[in-house]
């Protein structure tokens, strides 16, 4: 009974996403579906940023509910848009995107300024964090509904009213979640979506004299030209970019987890993560054995259709991401790199740009597979002497997004936790994220946190008031 019970429920969720699917989609501008947007659209909020923050809480938290209520519709859309395996985003990605919202309810009621005893003279200072104002949020592909999350929570709890722009290849449960916001009763004007090319909607998001701040997530040649366009005027900006992330195995690792977690690190969402750990560092006594596991894990791993539960991992999100990563493994080929594991394509897998999970050895620091973002399935993996080494070569890279770390030592483990050049690192794990814990990178990895209550800084502006009182 259970069974059938659940195979009609799956039954429902398939029409529904499918109907969804085939019905055209346009804009989402002030509470209404619209098939253009004009320069001169006014995103309205003053309604929003009156609001109590108790209301405010409330509505986002009956947004998430919703997204909870359709969590199946949700991950589905992830999943058939860009590639996502279905169990990574209904277990995964789709809940963590529920609980992030959650989250930032919570802090809508918290948002707190301080008073300050000044020795000015007799006056009583004070300040309040008020919303930046309208947010143009730049959506990447690899994690649709997740990362439209991270910024639309922090935002809303703020107050600021959202313009949400999703990437031309995955935009379905962005628009999917934009017709719960109306569901859950949000003032029209709070929450827009629009739709279209980086270089033509995204560009004009940028450059809108209506929008305070900008908040993107992606690659970080295009984080460089969108601070240029915001920087004309002034407007605020972060940005969570690019990585090289290294991974890096010591002699006294759990090597089996070690191994496990390393392989997580690079071929979860097929290696289309910013925090890939796509450069392993392995101890030199036990690189051998590792180098081996490793290409053993990659060959086990099925690759396939991303709907099917049993799929570890699915196709690249499109054709271009698909030549850009075979252009990656045929350059380190060129480059004198050894093939371990992959280095090939699947068509035997159906209709879909996929290609095996793939290891590489006989990697040197100045190959281009050391040193540029892949968003792939592809892994470098070098021998290290000692820790001064692994360091300054994990260190070596223009970018600081995130590191992994294998040791038994907590003495070890807290040196290179301290010494890593990253915004986040990893003991003995690897993509563990929580909505409390801040995210953001060093260096050309961008900068500004998402998550956390240390998000909620990129959407306030610090007022300070002075009263007189002589």
């Amino acid at each position: 009974m259970a069974e059938a019970i659940f195979l009609e429920q799956q039954l429902q969720t398939e029409t529904r996403v499918q109907g969804f699917i085939s019905r055209s989609h346009q804009h989402y501008i002030d509470g209404n579906w619209v098939s253009s947007v004009s320069g001169k659209s006014a995103f309205r909020g003053k309604d929003w940023r009156q609001m109590s923050p108790q209301a405010r809480s409330t509505l986002i938290w009956r947004l998430a509910d919703l997204m909870a209520d359709h969590l199946e519709e949700l991950a589905q859309l992830d999943s058939i848009d860009m590639g996502m395996p279905i169990r990574q985003a209904q277990y995964g990605t789709t809940p963590m995107a529920v609980d992030h919202m959650r989250y930032m309810a919570g802090w809508a009621t918290k948002i707190e300024g301080e008073t300050i005893p000044v020795s000015a003279g007799n006056f009583f200072n004070y300040t309040v964090r008020q919303p930046v104002g309208v947010v143009g949020a730049i959506i990447p592909w690899n994690f649709p509904l997740l990362m439209a999350v991270w910024k639309l929570g922090a935002a809303l709890a703020a107050g600021c009213t959202v313009v949400l722009k999703p990437a031309e290849q995955s935009p379905l449960s962005v628009l999917r979640l934009a017709e719960l916001v109306t569901e859950a009763g949000f003032p029209p004007g709070v929450v827009n979506v629009v739709t279209g090319y980086g270089p033509e909607a995204g560009a004009a998001l940028v450059a809108h004299p209506g929008v305070n701040k900008v908040s993107f997530t992606g690659s970080t040649e295009v984080g460089k030209s969108i601070m240029r366009t915001a920087a004309d005027r002034m407007a605020r900006v972060s940005m969570e970019l690019g990585g090289k992330s290294p991974n890096i195995i010591c002699a006294d690792a759990n090597l089996k987890r070690a191994i496990s977690g390393a392989m997580l690190g690079i071929f979860m969402n097929q290696g289309e993560v910013c925090s890939a750990g796509s450069r392993i560092y392995v101890a030199r006594e036990i690189y051998d054995q590792a180098l081996e596991q490793m290409g053993d894990y990659a060959n086990r791993m099925r690759v396939g259709n991303p709907l099917d539960p049993k799929t570890q991992m699915g196709p690249v999100v499109s054709e271009e991401q698909y030549q850009r990563v075979l252009g990656y493994i045929d350059s380190a080929r060129r480059e004198g790199a050894s093939l371990v594991a992959g280095g090939e394509t699947l068509p035997e897998a159906g209709s879909g740009f996929y290609i095996k999970p793939t290891v590489f050895a006989n990697v040197t620091d100045t190959m281009t597979i050391s040193r540029e973002e892949i968003f792939g399935p592809v892994v470098a993996v070098m021998p290290f002497d000692d820790l001064e080494e692994a360091l300054e070569r994990a260190n070596s890279s223009e970018y600081g997004l995130a590191a992994g770390v294998w040791t038994e030592n907590v003495r070890t483990a807290h040196y290179l936790a301290q010494n890593l050049e990253a915004g986040t690192v990893w003991i003995n794990a690897y993509h563990i994220y929580d909505a409390a814990a801040p995210w953001g990178g060093f260096k050309q990895s961008g900068f500004g946190r998402e998550m956390g209550h240390h998000a909620l800084e990129l959407y306030t502006e610090i007022k300070d008031v002075w009263i007189n009182l002589q």
